[in-house]
C-alpha cells in the first residue's frame, strides 16, 4: 500500500509491497534452504566461546495497538510536561505588562515554533523513524503551545484554553469512536486530497508569516472573517488527519510492523492533535472576542 501522507511514506514497511494484511507478506528465499543448513560437516560444529551468545537477539515485536498509545502517551507527556515548563518559568501577564516584559516569552514561540516545524519535516521525511528525535519535536511543540496558550489565556480568558484541551481530547476520542463503529475506510483519494489541504495551509501559514515582516498581513490565521474560515477548515483538516493515523496504524498491525515504527504512529498522532488544539484555541477565542 502506498501511503501519499509524507509521515508514512518514508516507512519501508507501510509501502512493502505485498503487505496489505495478515498472510500476505512475501519473503526473500521463501522455499530455498538458509545457508549452511544441511550443508556443513558435523565433525566441524562447535559450541561457542563460553559467555559468548552464539545467535542473533530476537527483534523487540511487532508493533501492536498497546506498543502505539504507550509511545502516544511518552509523545504527548512530553508535551504537555513542556508546556507547563515554559507556562510557569514565563513571567506572569498581567494589566500593567509591557512588550519588553514579553520578550522571553514571544521568543520561546518563537524559537519553539520554528525548532518544532523544522523537527517535524526531518521526522515526516525520515526512512527510519529517531524516537530521540520524536522526543526532541515534543519537547519544542510544547514549549511553543505553552507560550501560544500563556497568551491567549491572558487575552481571552482561561476558560479558552481549558476549553481547547477538552475540545482536543473529545476530538480524538469522537473520531475514533466514529472510525471503528462506522467502519470508514481511507482511499488513495482521501488521502491525496488531506495531505494536499495540510501542505496548502502550511504555505499559506508560510506565506501570512512572511507577510507579516512586511506589515501586509491578509488575516487568515487573525481573529476576524478569514480566521473563523481558516480555524473551522483547520479542525476539519485535524479531523481527518486522525482518521488517517488511524487507517495506518490498523493497517501497520495487520502488516506486522516492527516495534519501532509505534513512534512513526506516535509523532503522526501528536501532529494531528496539536494542530486540532491550535485550531480550537484560535476558534474559541474568536468567539469568546466577539
Amino acid at each position: 500500500m502506498q501511503s501519499n501522507n509524507p509521515v508514512f511514506r518514508r516507512s519501508e514497511e507501510f509501502n512493502r509491497p505485498g503487505a496489505n494484511a495478515y498472510g500476505n507478506q512475501t519473503y526473500a528465499g521463501n522455499g530455498a534452504p538458509r545457508p549452511g543448513y544441511g550443508q556443513s560437516d558435523p565433525s566441524t560444529w562447535g559450541t561457542g566461546t563460553p559467555g559468548t551468545p552464539t545467535h542473533t537477539p530476537a527483534s523487540t515485536g511487532p508493533m501492536t495497538v498497546d506498543s502505539v498509545v504507550q509511545k502516544t502517551g511518552i509523545s504527548l507527556g512530553i508535551v504537555i510536561v513542556a508546556a507547563l515548563a515554559t507556562w510557569i518559568m514565563t513571567p506572569a501577564i498581567t494589566t500593567t505588562t509591557t512588550s519588553a516584559d514579553l520578550g522571553g516569552l514571544y521568543t520561546a514561540v518563537v524559537v519553539g515554533s520554528l525548532g518544532a516545524f523544522a523537527l517535524s519535516m526531518v521526522n515526516s521525511f525520515k526512512r527510519v523513524i529517531s524516537p530521540a528525535l520524536v522526543m526532541a519535536f515534543c519537547v519544542l511543540e510544547g514549549v511553543a503551545l505553552g507560550g501560544l496558550s500563556k497568551v491567549f489565556d491572558a487575552q481571552f480568558g482561561g476558560s479558552v484554553v481549558s476549553g481547547a484541551v477538552i475540545g482536543t481530547f473529545a476530538a480524538f476520542a469522537g473520531t475514533l469512536a466514529a472510525y471503528k463503529v462506522f467502519n470508514i475506510k481511507v482511499g488513495a483519494k482521501f488521502r491525496m486530497m488531506v495531505t494536499a489541504a495540510v501542505f496548502g495551509m502550511i504555505g499559506l501559514s508560510l506565506m501570512e508569516l512572511v507577510l507579516s515582516m512586511f506589515g501586509a498581513q491578509l488575516g487568515l490565521f487573525g481573529f476576524g472573517g478569514l480566521g473563523l474560515l481558516t480555524a473551522i477548515a483547520g479542525l476539519v483538516l485535524g479531523v481527518f488527519m486522525l482518521v488517517m493515523d488511524f487507517d495506518f496504524v490498523e493497517q501497520g498491525i495487520a502488516n506486522g510492523l516492527p516495534e519501532r515504527e509505534s513512534w512513526r504512529a506516535a509523532f503522526a498522532m501528536t501532529v494531528s492533535l496539536v494542530w486540532i488544539y491550535t485550531n480550537l484555541l484560535r476558534l474559541l477565542a474568536i468567539f469568546s472576542d466577539n
